[in-house]
């Protein structure tokens, strides 16, 4: 695992270092400042740099070099978390921007840091919440410290993201459902790419430890739950959770079960490729001739009625040698952008099942070398509040405490553009 921690300034001289294991010493940071800092590599090369049968993991904060030395065959994924999770806690500890004056004016922090966060090279606890009950220099104690035996069960256990004897007056649970729609349509309307991207997030107001069971209409459940009433599932790919999802349960019966931390948090992520209901169906219509372009475009709302799509940025590509644009559209507002190179349309507030036009003469400048317009894609931006493109919705938030208390749940749905591209 992870040899050694080394944080250099910008010079390559090392201000902190911490080893882990005796396979490396502290000359590998003239390999690293010669290789790496005075070769100018940061930005332009990976972040990975193997010199000597030494790799080099590394990453930046404002003017100073986090790095990691190991000589064993790591996972790159789980050493770059560390740094980064090692960098959120020195932002807790000294501020966001905090420099190389700061870390040098509390070094026994900071030592006392890089032992408890990791144990002969394997990461152990990055949790800020519980890293400040114990390690906090002398500083006031908060007056809802924990006893010992809450902190050591803290610290050693599985529930380190939330601390017992949180109260609550209402408890309250607020849960929105964000996605994203990417699709990339071809010329002659072929659908290249469609597939939406979604994440969960929550905010908890809840009292006590309770255990939360959490129901979204996923295929494979729905499925186990046949019923003639039920509405057909939709089929969920690529679930990632927090760390407080009980997987072991959801790999056995697709329940998503968790202790929620206190707060707001991301509880899942998830994407979905098939049966995708797209918001917006555009049609386009481009004309070109000698010194002028015409283009005709057609855009259908496809959700509810009841619904309406807000923020709806339409950009319509034209030539580089574009004069002057004539533009008419049936609500909204639309203009011809040079530094964009494009028909800006917007409209604040656009209906569900509404359809208007938007249709642009475009005068072009003689140019001495005639050049074929490349043609890019329209890209189009909006959100639709109460909408889900993938069909995912919240079945059911189930809380269980032992005082039984009543809790209060709201849903809230988002769905906005990704890369929403169509040719021309």
């Amino acid at each position: 695992m992870i040899s050694m921690i080394m944080v250099l300034n910008q010079k390559g001289d090392i201000m902190i270092s911490r080893q882990y294991r005796d396979d490396v010493s502290r000359a590998a940071a003239d390999s690293f400042r010669l290789q790496v800092i005075a070769a100018k590599e940061t930005g332009t090369q990976a972040p990975v740099k193997r010199i000597e049968n030494c790799s080099f993991l590394y990453t930046r904060h404002l003017k100073m070099y986090f790095v990691a030395l190991t000589r064993s065959n790591v996972n790159p994924a789980l050493v770059f978390e560390y740094l980064f999770q090692k960098i959120r806690i020195l932002k807790a500890y000294l501020g966001e921007e905090f420099d190389e004056n700061s870390m040098r004016n509390n070094m026994t922090l900071i030592y006392e840091l890089m032992d408890e966060t990791m144990d002969f090279g394997y990461p152990q606890n990055c949790a800020v919440d519980v890293l400040r009950l114990y390690i906090n220099l002398g500083n006031v104690r908060p007056q809802d410290e924990p006893e010992p035996s809450q902190l050591t069960s803290q610290i050693t256990g599985a529930i380190d993201w939330r601390r017992e004897g949180i109260r609550y007056k209402k408890n309250e649970v607020y849960i929105d459902v964000l996605e994203s729609v990417n699709l990339l349509l071809s010329s002659t309307g072929n659908i290249l790419r469609n597939e939406v991207t979604g994440q969960v997030q929550m905010n908890t107001k809840l009292t006590g430890m309770p255990e939360c069971k959490f129901g979204l209409n996923d295929k494979l459940v729905i499925d186990k739950e046949s019923s003639a009433q039920r509405k057909p599932g939709v089929e969920i790919d690529d679930c990632t959770f927090h760390r407080c999802v009980r997987l072991g349960k959801f790999d056995a019966d697709r329940t998503i079960t968790f202790i929620p931390p206190d707060g707001e948090f991301e509880l899942m992520r998830y994407r979905v490729t098939d049966n995708i209901n797209l918001p917006f169906r555009i049609i386009p219509a481009v004309q070109e001739e000698a010194m002028k372009v015409s283009i005709n475009l057609k855009v259908i709302a496809n959700f509810s009625d009841k619904l309406f799509a807000t923020h709806v940025v339409i950009k319509v590509p034209v030539p580089k040698n574009t004069a002057k644009a004539k533009i008419k559209n049936s609500f909204g507002r639309a203009k011809y952008e040079p530094e964009q190179q494009a028909i800006v349309w917007r409209v604040k507030r656009f209906p569900g099942k509404a359809e208007c036009m938007l249709s642009a003469d475009v005068d072009l400048m003689p140019t001495v070398r005639a050049k074929a317009w490349n043609r890019p894609p329209i890209n189009v931006e909006f959100q639709v509040p109460m909408f889900t493109a993938s069909g995912v919705h919240v079945r059911f938030l189930r809380v269980y405490d032992k005082s039984g208390y009543h809790t209060n749940r709201w849903v809230r749905y988002i769905t906005k553009a990704g890369g929403y591209q169509i040719r021309i």
